[in-house]
């Protein structure tokens, strides 16, 4: 049961073409050192969803800098002009998703829901394709599941078992993409053993992690 693992060992099964979650908010929560491992394998035609853009050198801004991103499901996008010339020149496919929106279909992936409805969007751009139910007089759009093959997600402790701890804030939406993914790796800045962490502070069960790397070789 022991998932503390080398970043050669837990990039193995990432290739080109997969879709692939990664945890952060304005880059607070985001696994840097995985994005950059998913740099040096040279991948191709990725779908990320996240819910930024990064910055331009930090976070997933790395990867749409380096051209490797084919499809981006985003929230925020405000902090990185390149994804708005990516965008008007079609060099990626923008799904633009409103935040609430997108953590729910999120958790809806990771706890096998069919979806949901919500009032978020009718009326707007965001309406278009989607089916528009009335209850009560009032409309709401259905909002269908959203998961991924991959995700990157970041902790600030992780025992071999890969339970995990978030820390602060950086807890955000890491521990709803893991459960949203087929295959889970996690960059912990503390790994432990088996056992040490306090079952009451666990904020992710390892069930849902397959990979743990440490975060630095001091760790």
């Amino acid at each position: 049961m022991k998932k503390v693992t080398t970043l050669e060992s837990a990039f193995e099964k990432i290739s080109s073409g997969m879709s692939i979650m990664v945890g952060g908010f304005m880059t607070v929560g985001t696994p840097e050192k995985l994005i950059d491992a998913l740099l040096e394998r040279e991948l191709t035609d990725l779908t990320i969803i996240c819910n930024d853009a990064g910055i331009p050198d930090k976070g997933v801004g790395k990867l749409l800098a380096a051209g490797v991103v084919k499809t981006f499901y985003v929230s925020h996008v405000g902090l990185n002009p390149l994804f708005g010339k990516l965008m008007s020149n079609g060099d990626i496919e923008a799904i633009l998703v409103p935040q609430g929106t997108l953590a729910e279909r999120i958790r809806a992936g990771g706890t096998g829901l069919g979806g949901f409805l919500t009032p978020t969007g009718v009326g707007t751009e965001v309406e278009k394709g989607k089916q528009i139910i009335k209850i009560g007089g009032k409309s709401y759009l259905l909002e269908l599941p959203l998961k991924a093959d991959v995700a990157l997600i970041k902790a600030h402790r992780a025992d071999g078992a890969g339970n995990l701890i978030f820390r602060k804030s950086a807890r955000n939406f890491n521990p709803l993409m893991a459960m949203a993914s087929d295959y889970v790796i996690t960059e912990a800045e503390f790994t432990e053993n088996i056992g040490t962490l306090d079952p009451d502070q666990v904020m992710l069960p390892g069930i849902f992690v397959d990979a743990v790397v440490k975060n630095s070789e001091e760790n």
